[in-house]
């Protein structure tokens, strides 16, 4: 004898979340540089996942080095913050900055959702994936001083180099208005 056959059903397993970027970004990215007129300096290397890993390959790039944090408001909110690469950030004091109660670093699925890049991977150039303009982007005002600027172009397995005001243009023609912060300002006492 067969066994009766159940009339309910296991629900169907969850989908399992994307681990991996979009694969058609970094050709969106080059078709807005090409757009913009850019052509940034290029560096291809193993990946890297901290500014202390990405050190010896950057030494041939010119350009001010970067760390980029996605941070994530105590009532909601995210911000990308582009600090050169030795500056030290007061996350409170940031946040009091810029009205935000507290900040917490966002996720690795949060990172993902909302940009599209994986840890390691994010810069301002991930905004070109910001199509509902939810991330807040502050970047450095000394910074911006600088003739050149390093950011990874969505990946972590390259650098590029771009001059500051051509990094502020991909910026603006994603949609986005970064928040300009004096950081030397915000820290003295």
């Amino acid at each position: 004898m067969t066994p009766a056959r159940s009339r309910y059903r296991s629900p169907a397993p969850a989908p399992k979340p994307r681990l991996d970027p979009m694969p058609n970004a970094r050709a969106e990215l080059d078709a807005l540089f090409a757009r913009l007129g850019i052509e940034p300096v290029s560096i291809e290397h193993p990946p890297v996942h901290t500014v202390e890993e990405a050190l010896p390959y950057w030494e041939t790039l010119e350009g001010v080095h970067t760390k980029n944090l996605l941070l994530k408001g105590a009532k909601g909110g995210l911000w990308l913050v582009c600090v050169p690469s030795d500056r030290r950030l007061d996350l409170k004091a940031l946040a009091a900055h810029l009205g935000a109660k507290k900040f917490s670093f966002a996720s690795a699925e949060t990172l993902l959702a909302a940009l599209d890049v994986v840890q390691g991977s994010v810069s301002p150039l991930a905004l070109v994936n910001d199509k509902a303009g939810a991330v807040t982007l502050v970047l450095a005002k000394d910074m911006l001083a600088a003739p050149r600027i390093t950011v990874h172009p969505l990946t972590n397995t390259a650098t590029l180099s771009l001059v500051s005001t051509e990094l502020l243009a991909v910026v603006e023609a994603t949609g986005h208005r970064p928040a300009i912060v004096d950081f030397d300002a915000l820290d003295a006492p």
